[in-house]
């Protein structure tokens, strides 16, 4: 009998924890349908009364392309820059043999244990030095390659067998090759891992936008949707949550097209 009860059990608590888990989510989709007046109201209410897609209009009388499109360029060029060399890096500290080897990847195992905080300053520094304050590549540059990524992909990599670089070596196959026809296509649980954790990351990024960011011009949308949604007096909820609702649209698509991959990927890379 209990073993019975067992699996019965266990599909009511996840199901509890899953409306805990969406229930904001709900609310936030579900807010952005009403006005001003209604989300202020006390006691609030759950469903709109007077359903209105006038939050969204507003949103949309900005610039919110503009935005929209500033945040994808970040976060794609980000995304392809960690795939592409933390892939190269952690594929180098797997299998290759080189001078300095263990202090790089001691390296990466300290930069892992520094707080992002520490190196904002010193980043900063950096970007108005090279002129490129306020622009698109500031937002870019500093994260196109990072610790966690490297790691990530060290560790895949060191689960594949190394009979595979060897038999490469063995057919007189150079390493530049080896990387890219023999150990890359097996990465793609991998790279579906570290693409969604690192557009997640950059889409979702907030404070470094907001300090580098100068104009109107090179916004995201987290920084733009936090600024046009603070008046003088108070809050425009309705409008900060018909944009979250479409800020969030872009990572489900993107999570749930790579979900088997993501999946798997966690499960091979020893992050569990």
């Amino acid at each position: 009998m209990i073993e019975r009860r067992r699996p019965v059990i266990t599909y009511l608590v996840l199901t509890a924890f899953l409306l805990l888990v969406i229930t904001p989510f709900i609310w936030m989709v579900l807010g952005s349908l009403k006005s001003q007046g209604e989300l202020l109201q006390v006691p609030p209410t759950w469903l709109p009364e007077q359903p209105t897609l006038d939050n969204f209009q507003r949103l949309f009388e900005r610039p919110f392309g503009r935005y929209f499109w500033n945040s994808t360029v970040v976060a794609v060029a980000v995304t392809v820059g960690n795939l592409v060399f933390s892939s190269m890096f952690g594929y180098a500290l797997a299998h290759l043999s080189f001078p300095g080897k263990k202090i790089l990847f001691a390296l990466v195992l300290a930069c892992l244990m520094i707080p992002g905080l520490v190196t904002f300053i010193p980043q900063y520094v950096l970007v108005v030095n090279m002129g490129i304050a306020g622009t698109l590549p500031a937002l870019i540059l500093p994260f196109l390659v990072q610790p966690f990524s490297v790691f990530l992909m060290r560790q895949f990599f060191l689960g594949l067998p190394r009979e595979l670089l060897e038999a490469g070596r063995i057919d007189g196959v150079g390493e530049i090759a080896i990387f890219f026809r023999i150990y890359l296509p097996l990465a793609g649980p991998a790279f579906a891992t570290l693409g969604i954790l690192t557009f997640l990351g950059s889409w979702n990024n907030f404070l470094w936008p907001l300090v580098v960011a100068s104009s109107e011009r090179t916004y995201t949308l987290p920084v733009a949707l936090a600024l046009i949604s603070t008046g003088q007096n108070q809050t425009d909820y309705g409008l900060l949550l018909a944009g979250a609702t479409l800020i969030v649209l872009p990572i489900l698509v993107v999570f749930l097209f790579f979900q088997r991959h993501f999946i798997q990927g966690i499960a091979t890379t020893g992050i569990k």
